[in-house]
């Protein structure tokens, strides 16, 4: 029994020494992207002024809820003439793209740390080309619906700043949230551009659907596949919320 209670609490310290380790790695990365050139916390005054940010004229392109920012960098690699600007709140995560942009002189690529649905606050009308949602939470709880970042509540946000005709990418591997996405596409009047349910079952797929973030290769959702959807948003979104919260409802278990 003594030897069981001696591992015991030493599983017990190394948890704590390996907790106590993490945060002061948070704290450190939170210290060091305040001085980070390429990016910008809770930024004021910003509508209108990101291609005078990038200091060029060519389309600015966000990733959403980017995390690590692995699909903002690759797109940026990809795309060297397009600005990417990838969006989240977690600093931590932040870092690791913003560091790696540095580290490689990647002047195309800048972060944006705030709350998604504050989106529309920080870019004037027509400032975005196109919006990529790389494997977001699927906010799977009924109650959460609307935190969904395919919801007509976040598409209206979109709509503010997207040009006409800019394109709204999703990727994930959630079949809830891709199902979820179909519906509203089809209740909302969205136009669809390309829609692949396996991309991960495909020989010839195009390099920005190659790109793998962190999440991707963990495979949280446990389906074995990779959904992907592209769509436009119409001139104007109707009010059919309503209507969706009874369908999601009904379909809820």
């Amino acid at each position: 029994m003594k030897i069981w209670r001696n591992v015991f609490l030493s599983l017990i310290l190394i948890t704590a020494l390996h907790l106590q380790t993490m945060a002061q790695k948070k704290l450190k990365r939170f210290g060091e992207i305040k001085a980070f050139p390429n990016v910008l916390e809770y930024p004021e005054n910003m509508k209108g002024k990101w291609n005078d940010f990038f200091k060029n004229n060519n389309p600015v392109n966000l990733e959403l809820a980017c995390g690590k920012g692995e699909y903002t960098i690759g797109l940026a690699k990809i795309y060297p003439g397009n600005n990417y600007l990838g969006v989240d709140i977690k600093g931590n995560r932040l870092w690791v793209g913003a560091k790696f942009a540095i580290d490689n002189h990647l002047s195309n690529v800048a972060f944006l740390r705030t709350q998604i649905d504050k989106i529309n606050t920080y870019f004037s009308a027509d400032e975005v080309d196109e919006i990529w949602i790389t494997f977001p939470d699927p906010q799977l709880r009924l109650s959460k619906a609307k935190k969904r970042l395919t919801h007509p509540a976040f598409l209206r946000l979109y709509h503010q700043i997207l040009k006409p005709g800019g394109k709204i990418h999703l990727k994930t591997d959630s079949p809830d949230l891709y199902n979820f996405t179909k519906l509203v596409i089809k209740m909302y009047d969205l136009q669809i551009i390309s829609d692949i349910d396996h991309i991960n079952l495909l020989e010839d797929i195009s390099d920005e659907l190659k790109i793998k973030t962190h999440y991707e290769r963990l495979d949280i959702a446990q389906s074995n596949c990779i959904f992907y959807i592209c769509f436009i948003l119409p001139k104007a979104l109707p009010d059919n919320d309503e209507a969706l919260t009874r369908i999601i409802k009904s379909d809820a278990p």
